[in-house]
């Protein structure tokens, strides 16, 4: 076999396709890494250029990243920022706005992210991600202006490389 055979290929599925078969995945106990779309877990995770180590969780806390779905047939990977026995409060780190879903609806939880192209895994119980986590939680009430630096200055100067 060639080295050119081994190559990787990205190809991209429509959610509505790729989400029930991640979760039938994840319901067999595997786990599941998918890149990312969409933006609204900036400033620490990129659309189309990060991705999620996923697996199957029976004990979800809060700061926990979850695959959840919020509306039939829509899902969401966003942070737990609330719980009590029946429901879980969503935020996304990019977002200033929240969703509610049942604790049913939580299909999956992040382990870690390989973030930057990079090959190693960060993972969401490492002092790294734990940090980001206190951090920007912390940072909620000035979060708009803070993601507005961002994405008009910040990616200016840096911007994202797939």
């Amino acid at each position: 076999m060639s080295r050119k055979d081994l190559e990787q290929k990205d190809i991209e599925i429509q959610n509505k396709y790729l989400i029930p078969e991640i979760i039938r995945l994840l319901d067999e106990g595997r786990t599941v890494t998918i890149r990312l779309k969409g933006f609204s877990m900036r400033p620490f995770l990129e659309d189309k250029r990060d991705k999620a180590l996923l697996k199957k969780s029976d004990s979800i806390k809060i700061d926990d990243v979850v695959l959840a779905e919020i509306n039939k047939g829509q899902y969401v990977l966003h942070r737990v920022i609330k719980m009590d026995e029946n429901f879980i409060l969503l935020r996304g780190d990019g977002n200033i706005q929240t969703e509610l879903c049942r604790i049913n609806d939580i299909k999956g939880c992040a382990v870690g992210f390989y973030r930057k192209g990079r090959g190693a895994l960060e993972r969401t119980d490492g002092i790294k991600w734990q940090l980001y986590s206190f951090m920007w939680n912390k940072l909620f009430p000035i979060r708009r202006y803070l993601l507005y630096g961002y994405r008009k200055l910040w990616l200016r100067i840096f911007p994202v490389k797939l």
